[in-house]
């Protein structure tokens, strides 16, 4: 009750009621409430560790005379701020910092969304950065503890690009870092893992760009392979084109199990869904199967599944508190699945 009345507050304060809300979005109001208040956080990455839920998460700050752009400078983002509760509905905490964009010795701007991991006694943070040169790469951090501070290593991780990280340990031990995104993410200017900077987005009847993917060496901190592309296709098992932008890949990877199953999740970018392919094994290919999610407030849309005792959730964000989009909260909803293992498509709204 405290955390509802302390964001509800907020909300007020801020000029954006749930009234104005409701409004926006033909009458309907949210599902659920923002975890936290205190600070702007978008892209939740969730993990159970040790019986807790840990969510790792954008710290979205005000962008001071930065105008929104389809790369999105209006996206500055200098820290990492690691959430915690001990269970679904109960208090959120703010751990503070965990990592600085300061203390990353190759880093340029933007530390966009990341995800963590852990093995062998250490808790790894993988993270994307520009460097010095404005190319996004992916680094990674190490911590003894979930909520940091993390130590990043000297360089980003050789072979790495674009953005949207997220790592998946599969039950025979082994990891795969799944990555990419279009527009500002900068996949469009990587072509057989050679950097162009002239790279161009895809016209409307040329084959979508794809997701990547490469297995993590047992350190955790290096590809074990090369990078590779992620095939992606509808139910007639043909790729998508960039003209079906409500089904084709545009950021936000998500991997996880259920069943046997591999279910590979992501954002559609200009047209604001989260849906979901399934495949048998990680690297796909994986099989277009629906939405499991509907636009949200605000011009992204990024999540992650989690399972958390016998309930599954979808962690995801809108702009419930400020009304703009480089201004996030992150929230949760339950998820649940159909018998024949299809997941019921959420609506954020009633």
């Amino acid at each position: 009750m405290q955390r509802t009345q302390t964001t509800l507050a907020l909300v007020a304060l801020l000029g954006c009621s749930l009234a104005t809300v409701a409004q926006t979005n033909g009458g309907k109001n949210p599902i659920s409430q923002p975890l936290i208040s205190n600070i702007y956080t978008a892209d939740p990455s969730a993990h159970v560790f040790n019986g807790k839920i840990y969510i790792y998460p954008s710290h979205d700050i005000e962008a001071v005379n930065v105008k929104e752009d389809d790369d999105g400078g209006h996206f500055v983002m200098n820290d990492y701020h690691i959430l915690s509760m001990d269970k679904i509905g109960g208090p959120v905490k703010d751990n503070g910092v965990a990592l600085r964009l300061k203390d990353i010795p190759w880093a340029g701007r933007q530390l966009w969304a990341p995800d963590a991991t852990y093995k062998n006694g250490t808790y790894y943070l993988y993270f994307p950065v520009k460097d010095k040169q404005d190319i996004f790469r992916i680094g990674v951090a190490t911590s003894k503890s979930p909520t940091g501070p993390f130590k990043p290593e000297p360089a980003p991780i050789k072979g790495s690009y674009s953005i949207d990280p997220t790592v998946f340990q599969d039950t025979d031990g082994k990891a795969y870092l799944y990555f990419g995104g279009i527009w500002g993410g900068q996949l469009q200017r990587w072509t057989g893992n050679k950097y162009n900077a002239k790279g161009a987005l895809k016209k409307p009847n040329e084959l979508a760009y794809l997701p990547r993917v490469a297995r993590l060496n047992a350190d955790m901190k290096e590809f074990a392979e090369p990078v590779k592309e992620i095939k992606l296709v509808g139910a007639d098992g043909k790729p998508f084109t960039e003209k079906d932008n409500d089904k084709r890949f545009f950021e936000a990877a998500w991997i996880h199990k259920y069943n046997g199953k591999y279910y590979f999740s992501y954002s559609t970018g200009d047209t604001h869904n989260i849906c979901y392919a399934i495949g048998d094994n990680p690297y796909g290919p994986f099989t277009y199967k629906g939405v499991v999610l509907k636009p949200v407030l605000g011009w992204t849309n990024h999540h992650s599944i989690v399972q958390v005792g016998p309930k599954w959730y979808l962690f995801y964000h809108d702009v419930q508190l400020s009304g703009k989009t480089p201004l996030r909260n992150v929230k949760v909803t339950e998820l649940t699945y159909n018998p024949d293992g299809t997941i019921k498509t959420i609506d954020a709204y009633k």
